[in-house]
């Protein structure tokens, strides 16, 4: 993978590094509360347990499951360099899990009328990652 440098100064993209196994398990339908519960620093198994409860109208534990992957996404990102801007890019898939929790921050907080929130993360996906945002939608 090249790594270009920004020529107008910003900060380098930040990659996560890569964890298999709970994307591994949950690609072959595991249960994403299993794998939250074997592996709780995954911001993937938490961003799909977000999408569940969203998906069935749990909007406010599907907020709680968002931030808690966005939270270990945060952890994860400043382990690996980031220092609070810069790109998140989706193409390097480790870092999908964070920016699908963000995602799901964003939309759970829209939906519980938490406008603030919404604009935050809607701008902090954006910022982190162009593709992530229209990927996401």
């Amino acid at each position: 993978m090249a790594i270009h440098k920004d020529l107008l100064g910003g900060p380098p993209p930040t990659h996560l590094p890569d964890d298999p196994e709970p994307r591994e398990l949950l690609a072959n339908g595991a249960a994403p509360a299993d794998v939250a519960a074997k592996y709780p620093t995954s911001s993937l198994a938490w961003a799909q347990l977000a999408d569940e409860a969203f998906e069935r109208g749990s909007v406010v534990e599907s907020y709680a499951y968002a931030r808690t992957g966005y939270h270990r996404g945060l952890d994860s990102l400043r382990r690996a360099g980031w220092k609070g801007h810069g790109p998140v890019p989706w193409e390097h898939e480790p870092n999908r899990g964070f920016l699908r929790a963000l995602h799901g921050l964003a939309r759970a907080a829209q939906s519980i009328g938490e406008q603030e929130e919404y604009e935050r993360c809607s701008g902090f996906l954006r910022d982190s990652s162009q593709t992530a945002a229209a990927t996401l939608g």
